[in-house]
């Protein structure tokens, strides 16, 4: 559910008109429901309300400062995978201690600033990062507190891109080296076991596959606890589906149950579940606002192009993504036309939506992307050297801009010709 609805014939975001927006802040524009952000969070949040747990916000899927404030506000923790991620969920008012660290790759620099911080834990993907970690807390006295984010090859059932359970994927121990590297870790005097961890993928749309990767942790917690070591933290990781089109994923009711039916062998040893959800809580609580400035078509096909492209959402041409796309101001009788909706980038790959019947549109109407909240701005670029676009959030009958749509000054900030270059010689 979202809080984008028609009064009459006009689309609003809560209880603000998508035109006076698009009117104040011009086009292409990001706009974010709070009201919808807080019911996500909250209907996810009631799902688990039967076991211990901790809800770690996947930062990645949207890095705005006001929606990371925001749910920092309903007691969310942050998973991150960059010191830059890092900075922005301390700077939004997430408290360190809420902070888990994932990600394949990282450096020794941003080990350093993450136990500056005080994080909860590293999720930790490999033997040589483990090493890394040890090193790296050692120099600093200080003592790395670690989940082992073990790859249970488990098939998600998802776009190959964001499937990151399978044997062939760079995520992660393989299960079968795990015990191996717990042991190891535990011979580490500067790192501290805390918990196991898992993530098979994004867009997930069954249960099953949250199900089968959860039992292989399960019986890996048992193993370790025979073992001695006292676990803390179940991190099942994040990757529950929203609805683009003709989806049906799980509802946050039907993921609960079925986490609680297998963590639920775990109770007695006191484990905290973390889950870590993204596109679930921001997806369908954004979208694009865009607009028409010119239509063609030729013998083949008709086309709409607007003001928003490839660079402010790269999900239609990078994953065959598919977006509803709606007329901010309806027209009534308004008859149904296929078109491509292209934007202004150089790229036979830069449209939004192909062959889609839509109601005849003109120029100048204003179009809204759905579902747009995830994985929208933060893959944006400058490319075609375009300015990126603004993001703005609405509560209410308010609307503020949360992040300055570029210039075109902005897009050579930084640049430095060398007096040699213009040089001949």
């Amino acid at each position: 559910m979202d809080h984008f609805h028609y009064r009459g014939e006009e689309l609003f975001c809560d209880g603000v008109s998508l035109a006076r927006i698009a009117e104040s802040v011009g086009t292409p524009c990001y706009v974010y429901s709070h009201a919808t952000l807080v019911r996500h969070y909250r209907v996810f949040a009631d799902a688990l309300s039967e076991m211990p747990h901790l809800i770690c916000y996947s930062v990645k899927a949207n890095t705005n400062g006001a929606i990371l404030a925001a749910l920092g506000a309903l007691g969310a923790g942050a998973d991150i995978v960059s010191a830059g991620e890092l900075v922005r969920a301390l700077r939004a008012g997430i408290p360190a201690d809420r902070i888990v660290f994932s990600g394949v790759g990282k450096q020794a620099f941003e080990l350093e600033r993450a136990l500056e911080a005080g994080i909860l834990m590293f999720n930790v993907e490999s033997e040589g990062e483990l090493e890394l970690l040890a090193q790296v807390a050692d120099r600093m006295g200080k003592r790395a507190p670690i989940s082992l984010r073990v790859n249970p090859d488990v098939d998600p059932g998802t776009h190959p891109y964001i499937a990151t359970g399978l044997r062939k994927s760079k995520f992660g121990v393989p299960l079968g080296r795990a015990r191996a590297v717990y042991e190891r870790a535990l011979a580490l005097p500067s790192v501290e076991v805390r918990g196991i961890d898992c993530h098979i993928g994004s867009q997930l749309t069954s249960v099953s596959p949250f199900v089968d990767s959860l039992g292989s942790l399960v019986r890996l917690a048992e193993e370790l606890k025979q073992k001695g070591v006292a676990l803390r933290y179940l991190d099942v990781g994040g990757g529950l589906g929203i609805r683009y089109s003709e989806e049906t994923p799980p509802s946050p009711e039907q993921y609960g149950r079925a986490l609680a039916e297998v963590v639920g062998e775990l109770k007695g040893l006191g484990v905290t579940l973390i889950c870590e959800p993204g596109r679930v809580i921001v997806g369908n609580a954004g979208v694009l606002l865009t607009r028409v400035i010119g239509e063609k078509h030729n013998e083949q096909k008709r086309f709409a192009i607007i003001d928003g492209a490839m660079n402010d959402l790269i999900r239609p041409a990078l994953y065959g993504s598919f977006h509803s796309i709606r007329p901010v101001r309806r027209r009534a009788g308004a008859e149904n036309v296929v078109v491509d909706v292209v934007g202004p980038i150089c790229e036979s790959g830069d449209f939004l939506a192909q062959d889609r019947p839509l109601p005849a549109v003109e120029v100048g109407d204003l179009l809204s992307v759905m579902s747009a909240g995830a994985y929208g701005y933060v893959m944006s670029s400058n490319y075609n050297s375009r300015p990126r676009a603004a993001e703005v959030m609405v509560k209410g009958e308010e609307f503020a801009v949360v992040r300055e749509r570029e210039s075109l000054e902005d897009l050579t900030r930084g640049e430095h010709v060398p007096a040699w270059v213009r040089d001949p010689a």
